[in-house]
């Protein structure tokens, strides 16, 4: 990991302690400050904070929006004994106080899945590399994991896979994710030329893509899924109800089906960190908007 990825904050007497975890992660060591969690909170994937738990807790709590977005935070108690992922355990947390180990640090982990010896949906998505398109399906599985072992059952395309609430659809790992809107009939080859000027309009690579998504209505248009294949991508029909989660703040002509958009609410439904890099943008009969 590099220091983009990993912030070590520590007291100023618990220096020393903290300059040894960042060498080990190859990052640096900061001292801490009384604003120091607002200014790296949305910067950084781990936060490893070498004070007491206590202190951790009052800084970060009104900074949390969701576990999906948020950083993993971890507290390494002063004396060196213990490092406790207090939030993001499933997220970057529990793998990064394993690795301490290999500095004499013992992880101290409270996850469920993990304390009884089971899997979880996010443990096996990191070791596919894969990324977990429906988070929020993963309370539910996780829950049943706990008890049973669970199918894992690969669908190779083409294919149209319908899943309940209960269900967690992995896809290939990525930072992106594009929403499409089109007119009705629009044919292979205007969808895939948008989709191209778009992403090289943001310097964003094809293989970085997670996933494209759009509203179910758009199910039978066969030059949007032609063209979705032909790019190497995944495409997800997203029900109204999932949409209409995602206000927008342009006009768009979904709002005569009762839709607040279709690109951006699209694009924002299946990102991980729901923030728009490419508001909508029209290409001819083509709406594209991109999120990460």
């Amino acid at each position: 990991m590099n220091e983009s990825e990993i912030v070590v904050i520590a007291l100023p007497r618990f220096l020393p302690l903290a300059e040894e975890i960042a060498v080990f992660f190859k990052t640096a060591a900061t001292e801490y400050y009384p604003k120091i969690f607002s200014d790296v909170f949305r910067h950084c994937e781990v936060i490893i904070a070498v004070m007491s738990a206590g202190i951790v807790v009052r800084h970060v709590a009104p900074l949390l929006t969701d576990k999906w977005r948020d950083p993993a935070v971890i507290v390494v108690s002063p004396d060196g004994k213990f490092a406790i992922p207090l939030l993001g355990g499933h997220h970057g947390a529990n793998r990064v106080v394993k690795m301490m180990e290999n500095i004499g640090i013992t992880p101290v982990i409270t996850t469920a899945t993990e304390c009884m010896g089971r899997p979880s949906v996010e443990g096996i998505a990191e070791e596919s590399g894969l990324t977990i398109i429906n988070t929020d399906s993963t309370r539910a599985v996780n829950n049943s994991l706990l008890d049973t072992d669970i199918p894992v059952i690969r669908v190779t395309h083409p294919a149209i896979v319908i899943v309940d609430e209960g269900v967690s659809v992995l896809i290939r790992n990525g930072t992106y994710t594009v929403g499409i809107g089109c007119r009705r009939g629009t044919d292979e080859d205007e969808i895939t030329c948008s989709i191209k000027r778009a992403l090289k309009e943001n310097s964003i690579d094809a293989k970085d893509v997670t996933a494209y998504a759009t509203t179910r209505l758009k199910s039978h248009e066969s030059g949007l899924i032609s063209a979705v294949h032909k790019a190497g991508g995944n495409l997800i029909f997203l029900d109204d109800f999932v949409l209409k989660k995602y206000s927008t703040d342009t006009h768009s002509r979904a709002e005569l089906i009762g839709l607040p958009g279709v690109a951006e609410p699209a694009a924002l439904a299946i990102s991980k960190k729901k923030e728009l890099v490419m508001t909508k943008t029209i290409y001819g009969r083509v709406t594209i908007a991109i999120a990460r």
